[in-house]
């Protein structure tokens, strides 16, 4: 069994002098497309995420809600859901991406406390063949953070990350909305299901489900609860949705992948 690599990240203040409580997840490995060379756009290849969560604490241990902390569980389904649809050119992407996912504000449809900031270490275990392991750590801060929202009439999109070929986006959905088949230009894309309740294509999705390919620009999800609900998409290539419906029917739907662990 080979040893625990070891993980040093900075210490955090809160505005009262005090040490920042510190959430990890360890360890999380994917096998993706991640590199710059062909042979790395082509063949999936282990990427290792750690991650460090500093935030305060102490109202989760008092009143014992889950949205006064961070939900690990759901976290890394979405974290490995990122991994899956970026396809990362450098390992630089990959942790500013990941960061900026994290420290992003929370949302009704996924609530959590807020993050001060994140330090977050990516590493390719099979890049050099056994030579050398590389990997990348960086730390961010909240304050830092600067995200660009935009009003739809379904709700808002949350520019999350842009990389070079793709884009991370937030679609917030409205009590009463709907977001309509696209027809935005997009190749490829997918789609994870983050809050309860939500119906695609008039029949109810689970949280945590994800659908992928061309054909997710066909769905539409419509959002009957009187909370609003997000739905975390990855889309090629990285262009904001549009409002302009596409013509014809509505794609089919397949059985989508679960990313999130049984509760």
């Amino acid at each position: 069994m080979s040893q625990e690599p070891v993980w040093i990240h900075p210490v955090v203040n809160d505005a009262q002098g005090r040490p920042l409580d510190v959430m990890e997840l360890r360890g999380l490995t994917v096998d993706v497309i991640v590199g710059v060379y062909n042979r790395e756009r082509v063949t999936p290849q282990p990427l290792r995420l750690d991650v460090a969560l500093f935030l305060d604490a102490r109202q989760a241990a008092v009143g014992g809600r889950l949205a006064n902390t961070v939900h690990y569980g759901r976290l890394a389904g979405e974290l490995r859901f990122l991994l899956d649809a970026c396809r990362f050119e450098l390992l630089e992407s990959a942790a500013e991406a990941v960061c900026r996912y994290l420290l992003a504000p929370p949302t009704d449809a996924a609530p959590h406390a807020h993050l001060y900031a994140a330090t977050v270490r990516v590493t390719k275990p099979e890049a050099l063949t056994g030579w050398a392991i590389p990997s990348l750590q960086v730390h961010r801060t909240s304050e830092e953070m600067v995200y660009r929202t935009e009003a739809k009439a379904f709700g808002h999109v949350d520019v999350i990350h842009e990389g070079a070929t793709y884009g991370v986006y937030r679609l917030r959905v409205a009590p009463g909305r709907g977001i309509p088949p696209r027809a935005d230009g997009h190749t490829e894309g997918m789609e994870l299901v983050l809050g309860a309740g939500m119906l695609l294509q008039g029949q109810p999705v689970g949280r945590g489900l994800a659908f992928s390919g061309p054909g997710v620009f066909g769905h539409r999800y419509d959002n009957p609860t009187a909370t609003e609900q997000t739905v975390l998409g990855v889309y090629r290539p990285r262009l904001v949705l549009s409002e302009q419906e596409a013509a014809g029917s509505a794609a089919p739907v397949g059985p989508g992948t679960l990313y999130y662990l049984p509760e």
